[in-house]
C-alpha cells in the first residue's frame, strides 16, 4: 500500500502520458510480472478476436478458463495482466483463453462486449466444448465485461459457463456507488475523476445505466455461481456488494470476499500473501465448479 501511495503522488507532478504511451506503461497494481517461464503461450484467432491460449503444466485441456482483463476499457493487455491469467489458471487446473478485445476510446461501447461474446461463441462452436467445462474470470473492467457476457448468454436462451470469478468488477458505470465518495482517501490507484473519464471514453454517449455496459442494473438471475473478490481501499467497493446483494436477491449463488485494507485489484500483487491466499481461494471454487 505504502508504494503504491508513494506511485501515486509522484504521478501527480509528471506529464500526462500519451494514450499509447499509457497502454505501453499500464500496470494496474504495482510492477508488472512476466509470464512464467513454464507456461507455453500461443496466439490465435478466436470469433475474429486476437487472443492467446496459456497453458501451464499440467493443467486439463479440456476445462478452459476465459480471462478478460482490467484497464477501464481503455489499457491493458496480456503484458499487463498475463501473469495474473496464467496463475488463476494454473490453480484452478485450466488451459486460459486470454483475448484481446477492442479498446476505447477508438472502439467505445458495445466493441468490447461484441468481441467477448464472439470469443465465447468460438469456444463453444469452432472448439466445441460444453459450458458445463468453461468459467470466466475477470478483473475491473474485465470483471464487468464477465457480467455483461453473462447476461446476454442467458438472454440468447444459450448454456452458461459453470462459474465466474470477478476481481474488483467495474459494474456501474453511473458512477453512484457510495465507495466513490467515502473511499477516496483510502485508494491508492484510482480518482473518481479517471473513472468517471474512463467511463465517458467507453460509452461515447450511451446510456451509462444500459445492462451490456453497466450490469448492476441487469436482471441478474439464472445466472452461474459467482465469486466476488474486493478490497475495502477501492473506490469500487460498492459496485461488488451491490452485485453480490442484487445476484443474491435474484437466487444466484455467491461469494463476497472482502480485503481489510486492499487495494483495487490486489490479486495483481505477485508474491504477496494477500494475492497468494486470494488465488488459492479461486482456484478451490474453479475445481469445485466446473467439471
Amino acid at each position: 500500500m505504502e508504494e503504491l501511495t508513494r506511485r501515486q503522488s509522484a504521478a501527480a507532478d509528471v506529464a500526462q502520458p500519451t494514450l499509447a504511451e499509457a497502454r505501453t506503461a499500464f500496470a494496474p497494481a504495482g510492477p508488472v510480472h512476466p509470464m512464467p517461464d513454464d507456461v507455453l503461450v500461443r496466439e490465435v484467432t478466436a470469433g475474429g478476436v486476437r487472443s492467446h491460449w496459456l497453458d501451464a503444466p499440467g493443467v486439463d485441456s479440456e476445462k478452459v478458463l476465459l480471462f478478460l482483463h482490467g484497464g477501464g476499457y481503455q489499457l491493458g493487455s496480456l503484458l499487463s495482466d498475463g501473469e495474473l491469467a496464467a496463475r488463476l489458471g494454473r490453480a484452478g487446473g485450466m488451459r486460459v483463453l486470454f483475448p484481446e478485445y477492442r479498446l476505447a476510446p477508438e472502439h467505445p461501447f458495445p466493441a468490447a462486449i461484441d468481441d467477448v461474446r464472439g470469443v465465447w461463441r468460438w469456444l463453444r462452436t469452432d472448439q466445441q466444448l460444453d459450458a458445463h467445462s468453461l468459467a470466466v474470470a475477470g478483473d475491473s473492467a474485465g470483471g464487468g465485461l464477465a457480467v455483461a457476457l453473462l447476461v446476454a448468454t442467458r438472454d440468447a436462451g444459450e448454456a452458461l459457463p459453470a462459474a465466474a470469478v470477478l476481481m474488483s468488477p467495474t459494474v456501474d458505470l453511473t458512477s453512484s456507488g457510495a465507495s466513490m465518495i467515502e473511499r477516496v482517501d483510502q485508494d491508492p490507484i484510482s480518482t473518481p475523476a479517471l473513472l468517471r473519464q474512463l467511463a465517458s471514453d467507453y460509452l461515447a454517449g450511451a446510456d451509462p445505466r444500459t445492462p451490456l455496459a453497466s450490469p448492476l442494473f441487469a436482471s441478474l438471475s439464472g445466472l452461474p455461481p459467482l465469486l466476488v473478490q474486493v478490497g475495502t481501499a477501492d473506490l469500487l467497493l460498492s459496485d461488488s456488494e451491490r452485485l453480490a446483494q442484487a445476484a443474491t436477491k435474484a437466487g444466484v449463488e455467491v461469494r463476497l470476499e472482502v480485503g481489510d485494507g486492499l487495494p483495487h485489484v490486489y490479486q495483481l500483487m505477485l508474491g504477496t500473501p494477500e494475492a497468494a491466499e486470494a488465488t488459492e481461494r479461486i482456484g478451490t471454487f474453479l475445481r469445485e465448479r466446473v467439471h
